[in-house]
C-alpha cells in the first residue's frame, strides 16, 4: 500500500509539473489593438457643381418694395473654393465662389391702349464670393457663409411692332447656411439655403427723365456634389 500510494503521490507531482512547464513555454498572445477612428480632412481645394430653385422676397418697382415671391425658377453653375481644417479640431474655415445660369424670372402681359404689351424681368445668372466657417461631425461638416452677391438682370418689353431689352448686373450682399457630407475619398454632396439683397438699378433712362427703379431680393436653396483634391493629406 505504502508503494502503491508513493508511486501515485509521485505520478501526480510529475503530471502537475510537466503541465506547470508546458504553461510556463506558452507565448503571452497581446489582445489585437482597437480599431482607429476613421478622420476626416477637408483641407484643400474643391470643385463642384450645383443646381437648384430661387423665388424673390420684395421686389422694388420704381421706389416702391412690396413682397413679392412671382420673380422665381430655377437654375445651376459651378463652385470653386478652398477649406483649411484646424489640425486636431472640429472647425473648418473656408473662402467660395459661384456661379449660375438662371431661369429666375417674371413676365406679365397687359394692354397699353389696345395693344398687348409683354414685360418681363428675368435674373439671368447670378454668383457670389463669401467666407465660410463650420464645424465637422464625424462625416458632416456644418457651416454658415456670407459676403458678396451679384446678380445679372435683365429688363424687357415687346410689343407695339417691336421689342426692347436692357440688362444691369446689380451687386449686394448674401447669407446663408449648408451642410455638407463626405460619402467617399475626396467627393462630398451638400446642401444649401442662401438669401440675397442685389439692390436695385434704373432702366429706361433713355425713354424717360429717371428711368425705373428695379430690384430684388431672393432666396435660393440648392443641392451639389463637390471634387476636393487630395493636396497635402487624406480626405479620410
Amino acid at each position: 500500500m505504502k508503494q502503491i500510494l508513493m508511486a501515485a503521490v509521485i505520478l501526480t507531482l510529475g503530471a502537475a509539473s510537466a503541465s506547470a512547464a508546458d504553461l510556463a513555454a506558452r507565448p503571452y498572445t497581446k489582445a489585437p489593438p482597437a480599431p482607429i477612428p476613421v478622420g476626416y480632412n477637408w483641407s484643400g481645394f474643391y470643385l463642384g457643381v450645383m443646381g437648384g430653385y430661387g423665388w424673390s422676397d420684395r421686389v422694388n418697382v420704381g421706389g416702391v418694395t412690396t413682397t413679392s415671391s412671382d420673380l422665381q425658377g430655377g437654375f445651376g453653375g459651378g463652385t470653386i473654393g478652398y477649406n483649411w481644417q484646424t489640425p486636431g479640431s472640429i472647425w473648418v474655415w473656408g473662402l467660395e465662389a459661384d456661379a449660375a445660369a438662371s431661369d429666375i424670372s417674371y413676365s406679365q402681359t397687359g394692354l397699353f391702349g389696345i395693344f398687348p404689351v409683354t414685360l418681363e424681368d428675368k435674373i439671368r445668372s447670378f454668383g457670389s464670393v463669401t467666407g465660410r466657417v463650420g464645424v465637422t461631425s464625424g462625416a458632416a461638416l456644418f457651416y454658415a457663409k456670407g459676403g458678396y452677391a451679384w446678380a445679372d438682370n435683365r429688363f424687357s418689353i415687346a410689343g407695339l411692332g417691336g421689342s426692347f431689352s436692357e440688362s444691369k448686373v446689380l451687386s449686394g450682399w448674401t447669407v446663408g447656411a449648408g451642410v455638407e457630407y463626405m460619402f467617399a475619398p475626396n467627393w462630398s454632396l451638400k446642401g444649401e439655403y442662401m438669401y440675397a439683397d442685389y439692390g436695385s438699378e434704373r432702366y429706361l433712362t433713355a425713354f424717360a427723365p429717371g428711368g425705373l427703379e428695379l430690384g430684388a431680393t431672393t432666396h435660393t436653396v440648392k443641392g451639389g456634389i463637390n471634387y476636393r483634391f487630395n493636396w497635402g493629406g487624406s480626405n479620410f
